[in-house]
């Protein structure tokens, strides 16, 4: 039996598959790779044909999270990983994090992560940052690291699905799930794997519609793990105020195309924190305390019209 499964969803990245395929091949522990190609037209399923140690599904572009969920059931380790066919592990990652999971007979094993940014040639380590409230840092309390940094107990996490009405959160959403399961969770010091950010698109950054619809789905996560936490009597002022932190930029960003909505995010953060003050600095974090959210939105919104007529 496989001490690891490394799911990874992909469609049409034949141009990064390999090497990320690669990277889960250096490691003792028994690795299986599992990748699930969602309907790829530029090759993907040629060359995992060649790939004799890699379990492939092909499904018809039904999404991310459809793809993740069915490598999860194929799934036959004992921890299991979710890693993007853009990104790669780093050598060794999977033996430390087994390793530690036994040594703490963890469910969880966080570990920090490199971001490479293919366009300025650039490479940057995000340790992790120890927190003694994994809620907290889940909601956003400080950085709680890369999902793919993770390693996850199967049977802890078996009943905790990728939700496709999440979009591009659904990962966000999957280890706020996690940890509001209150996991037995381990931390490995040493990054683990690296995120690339490249020129291709990326579903959480893409522009129009689906950015309006990923600013709701973000939304919709916060609303949900709160009312789970307030119905449980678990949501501290501390948990909140971590929340508040993803709320007050969600808000403002929100309201670019739904000033209404952003407004009753605003209101909620009043209730969740009836302290709260703006947290923004200089001529901005002035007008929100004397023109108020509204009237500083309404602002930046003709700014923003203004420099469009400018420069076209």
């Amino acid at each position: 039996m496989p001490d690891v499964s490394v799911i990874i969803p992909t469609y049409n990245r034949l141009w990064s598959l390999p090497e990320a395929v690669e990277s889960c091949r250096h490691d003792a522990c028994n690795v299986e790779i599992i990748v699930v190609d969602d309907g790829s037209t530029d090759g993907t399923g040629e060359w995992l044909q060649s790939q004799k140690d890699v379990v492939a599904i092909r499904s018809s572009n039904w999404g991310k999270d459809w793809a993740v969920n069915s490598g999860v059931q194929l799934a036959r380790g004992q921890y299991i990983r979710f890693l993007d066919s853009d990104d790669w592990l780093i050598a060794g990652a999977n033996d430390a994090q087994v390793e530690t999971a036994r040594e703490y007979a963890a469910d969880v094993i966080a570990a920090g992560h490199f971001t490479q940014d293919d366009r300025v040639g650039k490479k940057r380590e995000h340790p992790w940052v120890h927190c003694d409230d994994f809620i907290a840092q889940q909601l956003g309390e400080c950085d709680s690291s890369h999902y793919s940094a993770y390693l996850f107990r199967k049977e802890f996490v078996r009943g905790i699905p990728h939700r496709q009405e999440f979009g591009a959160y659904d990962d966000r959403m999957y280890v706020i799930e996690v940890a509001l399961q209150k996991p037995r969770v381990a931390i490995h010091p040493r990054p683990t794997f690296v995120h690339r950010h490249h020129a291709q698109e990326r579903l959480q950054f893409r522009p129009g519609t689906r950015g309006i619809a990923t600013n709701l789905s973000q939304l919709e996560i916060y609303k949900k793990a709160l009312a789970i936490l307030e119905q449980r009597g678990e949501l501290t002022l501390r948990r909140k105020r971590a929340a508040i932190r993803v709320l007050w930029p969600l808000a403002h960003s929100i309201a670019r195309t739904h000033l209404d909505e952003a407004c009753k995010v605003v209101e909620w953060i009043g209730a969740l924190d009836p302290e709260f003050v703006p947290p923004n600095d200089g001529i901005l974090g002035k007008c929100y305390q004397s023109l108020g959210f509204v009237g500083t939105e309404k602002l930046l919104g003709a700014r923003r019209s203004l420099i469009r007529l400018i420069f076209g």
